[in-house]
């Protein structure tokens, strides 16, 4: 081999060594980086607290409850009439507007009577005739200018005529439409110079009591377990439950529908449901009895059953979410009956528990933060995985 060529072979022998050399030595740069890069990630993670849940909590308790049936209820004022005219005539006078609230004895509607003024005041001429009639006659008879028989005929003229003056001021009076107790007028359609026939519709007056009944029916099965003064609770739309007390039970069952009437009185409730609304009644089927409820917001429905997360402490002492397995019964308003799965005085996961999961760090705040991630305090451990949870 020549000089050149040797040489040349050398340069190329040196020349991949050295690239290995560079290969391998960046190769185990990046690994060496790598492999402190991760442990000081992993290192910073671990320095870092774990994230806890915010929820509200709710201690599991009792209230008595009985299983109950609903019906439709129609609203009844404590008292309402249909105002009509007693006697025919032409409207003369109309006090009254939709909607007003009207004193007792207040004069609503007045029909034409100068007919009856009229005859009134002939009648009060007569009987002012017959008193003096009689008077002459009274004085006659202590003369012996006249009989006694006399006397009682005058008598009699006079108290007649007195008789029809009074009679004349009565129907003047039933012309006269007044309302019979304090009251809201309902829908008027009444103008002066109308004629109304006897019996005609001129509006309805409604009471205006802080109270209302409620007329609803229950199945004779049902009736036979009420009394008069049983509650019942009364749901009007956009209202929480108002309790009411049976004032009222039909004293016979109806033939047709087998249901029996019942009138509870609903007090206190405002605004008051008007007269005809229909409000919605429960009716206890049984007596009642305490059971555990809790917040609707802690019930947590699944394909698996229902379950709530009761909030209990592990070994560390940090509160985490523990799933508990119940059945739940019926809802009552903003809670919910739990049958078995839970004791009174367990605490559990109310507004925010959506979030959470088994072993989850918790922590206690009011409604308005519930459901949000925080910070742990600095040395909290992560519970999940914990299997020896405590109660709190």
């Amino acid at each position: 081999m020549t000089a050149p060529a040797q040489l040349s072979a050398t340069f190329r022998v040196v020349a991949s060594l050295l690239l290995l050399v560079v290969v391998v030595g960046g190769g185990a740069l990046i690994y060496l980086w790598k492999t402190f890069g991760d442990a000081a990630a992993a290192q910073a993670a671990a320095s870092q607290p774990p994230p806890m849940w915010a929820v509200e909590s709710a201690e599991v308790r009792t209230k008595p409850f009985a299983s109950s049936t609903t019906s439709i209820g129609t609203v009844r004022a404590l008292q309402s009439i249909t105002l009509r005219n007693e006697l025919p005539g032409t409207v003369h006078k109309v006090s009254l507007q939709t909607g007003q609230v009207v004193e007792a004895g207040a004069v609503l509607v007045e029909l034409d009577v100068a007919v009856e003024q009229a005859e009134l005041q002939a009648l009060e001429a007569e009987a002012k005739l017959a008193a003096s009639m009689l008077a002459r006659m009274e004085q006659a008879l202590s003369k012996q200018g006249a009989s006694a028989a006399d006397v009682d005929r005058a008598r009699a003229e006079h108290d007649k005529a007195l008789a029809n003056v009074a009679r004349t001021k009565a129907v003047i009076e039933r012309k006269r439409l007044r309302a019979p107790f304090h009251a809201r007028v309902g829908f008027v359609d009444l103008h002066v110079g109308q004629y109304l026939d006897a019996g005609a519709t001129v509006t309805t007056l409604q009471g205006t009591e802080d109270a209302v009944h409620v007329d609803y029916a229950v199945t004779q099965d049902i009736a036979a377990h009420l009394t008069v003064g049983s509650d019942v609770e009364i749901v009007v739309t956009g209202q929480p439950p108002a309790q009411a007390k049976i004032v009222a039970m039909d004293a016979r069952v109806d033939a047709t529908t087998r249901n029996t009437s019942i009138r509870a009185l609903l007090r206190g409730l405002s605004p008051m449901p008007q007269p005809g609304a229909s409000v919605r009644v429960r009716t206890p089927k049984e007596a009642p009895v305490e059971v555990m409820v809790v917040p609707a917001t802690a019930l947590r429905r699944g394909s698996d059953g229902d379950h709530v997360f009761a909030i209990v402490k592990n070994e560390q002492g940090a509160l985490v979410a523990d799933v508990r397995r119940v059945h739940s019964g019926a809802s009552l308003g903003d809670e919910v009956v739990i049958k078995d799965g839970l004791k009174v005085g367990d605490r559990v996961a109310a507004a925010g528990s959506f979030k959470l999961f088994p072993g989850a760090l918790i922590a206690v705040v009011d409604k308005a933060t519930a459901g949000k991630l925080v910070t742990a305090p600095q040395g909290t451990q992560s519970a999940a995985g914990d299997s020896t949870a405590k109660p709190q």
